[in-house]
């Protein structure tokens, strides 16, 4: 084994340890000051990319939206992150970045295509110097979606600082360019690819992104009784697919 594989491993295990002490929370859209949105008011304040506002959280048309799904991060029962995803298909088209490049994703719709559309992505400031890791594990909900949903493509609307991450773990390439999304003062750019494509490369590289159906259905399936906490299931995702692997 190389360097960089033995490094990849012990980082994957590193997470899959973290992830002991991770719960996700759904939010629910009747609960108008749910914590995250806080945290979302905070986060971009703290770089002074939204305007103050009296009751100090952050909220968009996007949230009241059917195919909307949004989810806190817990640390040890500690808010640390939250993500909003859409999953979007012809039929629930809505999708925040949709209307900053509608005829690019357009098209995949018109195509028979189907996106996971990630946004609102922000972090507690300390806990984002605590646990250096928190992008991993806040996007492995979006992992997670692209697999429930069957989305065809991962998308993601990211400041053009960060699209060389996303191009190193999940393998995304630009798509479109320079675009402002809503309130927001900082630019960002469009990347994606198929998930067919990359699908088995990330699992393989970062076994942390795995799940069961049942965490995934928890998370995401509608009619479902609201379960306080969601607990992270890839240490048994990962050993599943280990035994199916050596069985052949």
């Amino acid at each position: 084994m190389d360097r960089a594989a033995g490094a990849t491993s012990q980082f994957a295990t590193s997470l899959i340890d973290l992830l002991d002490r991770v719960h996700y929370r759904r939010v629910s859209v009747e609960e108008q000051f749910d914590p995250v949105y806080k945290l979302r008011y905070e986060a971009y304040r703290r770089e002074d990319f939204i305007p103050i506002n009296s009751q100090q959280i952050t909220r968009d048309k996007f949230d009241n939206a059917p195919n909307c799904h949004c989810f806190g991060v817990y640390i040890d029962d500690r808010l640390v992150s939250s993500i909003r995803l859409h999953a979007v298909t012809a039929d629930e088209p809505t999708s925040p970045s949709r209307l900053i490049w509608p005829d690019v994703l357009g098209g995949l719709l018109d195509d028979g295509g189907a996106y996971i559309d990630p946004s609102r992505f922000t972090a507690d400031h300390d806990a984002s110097l605590e646990f250096p890791a928190l992008p991993y594990l806040t996007l492995r909900v979006a992992v997670m979606a692209c697999e429930y949903f069957q989305a065809t493509h991962c998308i993601s609307s990211v400041r053009p600082e960060h699209g060389p991450f996303y191009r190193r773990v999940f393998g995304l390439e630009q798509m479109a360019g320079i675009g402002h999304w809503g309130e927001l003062t900082f630019p960002v750019c469009l990347f994606g690819a198929r998930v067919e494509v990359i699908y088995n490369k990330v699992m393989s590289r970062f076994p942390f992104f795995m799940s069961t159906h049942e965490e995934r259905a928890a998370l995401f399936a509608p009619n479902v009784a609201r379960v306080p906490a969601i607990a992270p299931t890839a240490r048994m995702a990962h050993r599943l697919r280990m035994l199916e692997a050596a069985q052949g």
